[in-house]
């Protein structure tokens, strides 16, 4: 009984020590990792504190982790302890910084200036710049931090080191960059300076031109007004306002519905807003209401004003009082109209007599005589032509060009035009080309009339190179017909004034007759067959004369 009891108490014994032997693996094992800094063990006195060495190594990483350099010194100045980062600041091996004088790692000039702080750190938190030389004996700008720490062997001082090269670099490139500011800031001021004196100058020009402008439009007969790109008129001038009889306050948002005729007002809408949208010259001829209600006809132009860049700003039309020029050309046209016919019966006599006599028999005439009815009767046909013409333009005027319609083949008529032209001009090459039949519907002797013109307009003005080319060809739905000549050409104003009533083109060297009515006639003849008539010129290497018809 008494053996059963020894060994329970043993096996009791024996897990005890098991029990504590595991419970000092633990605590070997916490110690090992840094778990535990410090046991607390009781005695018979009492509870004891026992730190372990390694209890700061947490410490200790932190410091050698630190993108600063770190150094403990004593009061004689001597490392007595620094991290990696300080022994790479100064390029000198960890083993061999330990133990050293801190002035040693900087240059004489910061000495004195080290020696200073670190005399002031002992009693009271420090900071200063200071510089610090590497192993290769380079500067490094360093902010050191400096305050006091307690040891187990006594009190020591604690210095954070900081490289300010990025600073400092960065507060060089500042300093660069702020000299460039000021330079720039200076060179702007002085730009600025003289913008505003540019300003000031072309503001007083602007002032000075406006006034002659407005003292211009104010003195001239015509009617001025100023208008946007969008079509809002902004100024008149006083012959405006003394004509129409409105007032400043009126809304110029209605000035062509207010002041133009009824039966004028659609096409002078359609011609304006045209020219808004395609920044061509608006020109009309139209009547004007007078503040008495009498219309006066009036000619309307208007052009563009355009900056460097091509940017209409604004335009500026002028109303020509034309009234009376229209009552003389009415008179003119009358006249032309009543003399044409008073000429026409008086010459179908004289040609009638001239063939009498170029057809008399009983007796032969003499050569002379044959020659004078000859060049009589080339005067008649002559005379004959003209008069045709002003008959035409009369009845162009009053509306009543009216002729019979019907099928026309183009290459017939432009092969028998050939053929005309060719037996009055024999000193002419005439080329054509056309490369099929082409039918139209209109008037063949009309359509002839045209054409002839065309082609005795290209001999005329082409004196020295003598060869006309005529072109046929189909464009869409319409063929085109052209007359192509190496001549005198034609400036840009004169292919704007070619088709007017009576214009001629005046050409020194080689004089011409004519009363200048062919083309106006022509384009009139083209008009009525819902055709357009058109010129490409150049001056000096010749002209283009064209018509479009509708074909069948």
């Amino acid at each position: 009984m008494e053996q059963q009891n020894s060994d329970t108490s043993l096996l009791s014994e024996i897990e005890e020590l098991r029990y504590q032997l595991e419970e000092a693996r633990d605590t070997i094992n916490a110690i090992r990792t840094g778990q535990v800094d410090a046991l607390i063990v009781k005695a018979d006195a009492g509870h004891q504190l026992y730190t372990l060495k390694t209890a700061d190594q947490t410490y200790r990483v932190f410091i050698e982790k630190m993108s600063e350099g770190a150094v403990t010194i004593n009061r004689e100045g001597i490392i007595l302890y620094c991290n990696t980062r300080f022994a790479n600041m100064v390029d000198t091996p960890l083993e061999k910084t330990i133990g050293q004088p801190l002035l040693f790692f900087v240059p004489d000039t910061s000495k004195n200036k080290l020696e200073k702080v670190i005399y002031s750190s002992w009693n009271e938190d420090c900071r200063e710049e200071i510089i610090l030389k590497d192993g290769g004996g380079k500067d490094m700008h360093c902010l050191f931090s400096c305050n006091t720490i307690e040891l187990d062997s006594g009190i020591a001082l604690s210095i954070i080191i900081t490289d300010l090269t990025v600073l400092k670099n960065t507060e060089q490139e500042l300093q660069i960059r702020n000299y460039q500011l000021e330079e720039a800031q200076a060179a702007t001021e002085k730009l600025n300076n003289s913008l505003e004196a540019t300003v000031r100058q072309r503001t007083h020009d602007l002032v000075i031109s406006r006034e002659h402008f407005k003292l211009l439009t104010n003195n001239i007969v015509q009617m001025t007004w100023t208008n946007l790109p969008t079509g809002e008129f902004t100024s008149y001038n006083q012959r405006w306002y003394d004509y129409t009889g409105l007032i400043l306050d009126d809304d110029h948002d209605v000035v062509w519905e207010m002041v133009v005729h009824p039966d004028d007002l659609e096409k002078t809408l359609r011609l304006y807003n045209n020219s808004l949208k395609t920044g061509e010259l608006f020109e009309i001829e139209n009547r004007y209401k007078r503040y008495d209600g009498v219309y006066r006809w009036h000619l309307n132009r208007s052009k563009p004003l355009r900056n460097d860049g091509g940017d209409i700003i604004f335009w500026v039309g002028t109303a020509t009082d034309i009234e009376d020029q229209k009552q003389e050309m009415e008179r003119k046209d009358e006249f032309i109209g009543i003399a044409s016919h008073e000429l026409k019966t008086p010459l179908t006599s004289l040609k009638g007599y001239l063939q009498l006599i170029a057809g008399y028999n009983k007796e032969e005439l003499p050569p002379i005589v044959k020659q004078y009815i000859t060049k009589a009767s080339v005067s008649i046909s002559k005379l004959q032509s003209l008069i045709n013409d002003l008959l035409d333009v009369s009845k162009i005027k009053a509306g009543r060009l009216e002729y019979a319609v019907g099928n026309v083949n183009i290459s017939d008529l432009v092969n028998l035009c050939v053929e005309n032209a060719r037996h009055v001009n024999p000193t002419y090459t005439f080329i054509t080309k056309l490369d099929d039949e082409y039918i139209v519907n209109g008037n063949q002797e009309r359509l002839e009339q045209v054409l002839m013109n065309l082609i005795n307009n290209a001999v005329k003005y082409s004196p020295g190179n003598k060869t006309v080319t005529l072109t046929i060809q189909q464009v869409d739905d319409n063929v085109r017909v052209g007359v192509t000549d190496s001549g005198i050409g034609l400036s840009y104003d004169q292919t704007d004034k070619i088709f007017e009533r009576f214009y001629r083109v005046e050409d020194k060297q080689n004089m011409t007759s004519g009363l200048g009515m062919g083309l106006y006639i022509s384009k009139e003849i083209i008009n009525n067959h819902n055709g357009c008539i058109g010129v490409e010129s150049e001056i000096g290497k010749g002209s283009t004369f064209y018509f479009v018809l509708p074909l069948i």
